[in-house]
């Protein structure tokens, strides 16, 4: 069991006939499975995972590093976008941040004009 939080970024959203909205990204970090409700940030929009699928095979869970699409409930493919990322609602969900602070390391030659 992987006790890091879930976050999944988007690559894209479609809307399929017959199976409604499908998030497709990358789980970066935790688990991803049918059945667990899921907040997508920066909107805030939360809805339950229906199923996750790989290469067109229905898994039971998705890992991190695997690009899985999932459909989920409840939601049009006009309010998710490129970029949204997927956390678990349970578990400390992932939201837009005001502000942040980064530190930048640069080797080599790096010109300063």
């Amino acid at each position: 069991m992987l006790l890091t939080h879930l976050l999944a970024w988007m690559q894209d959203v479609y809307k399929i006939g017959g199976i409604g909205t499908v998030p497709v990204g990358r789980v970066e970090t935790g688990i991803i499975k049918p059945g667990m409700v899921v907040t997508f940030a920066p909107s805030g929009i939360s809805t339950e995972v229906k199923s996750v699928e790989m290469h067109h095979e229905s898994l039971p869970e998705a890992l991190p590093g695997d690009n899985v699409g999932f459909n989920v409930k409840n939601v049009s493919v006009k309010e998710l976008k490129r970029g949204y990322v997927a956390s678990d609602s349970k578990n400390d969900p992932a939201k837009e941040a005001q502000n942040f602070v980064a530190q930048v390391s640069s080797f080599g030659s790096c010109p300063v004009q």
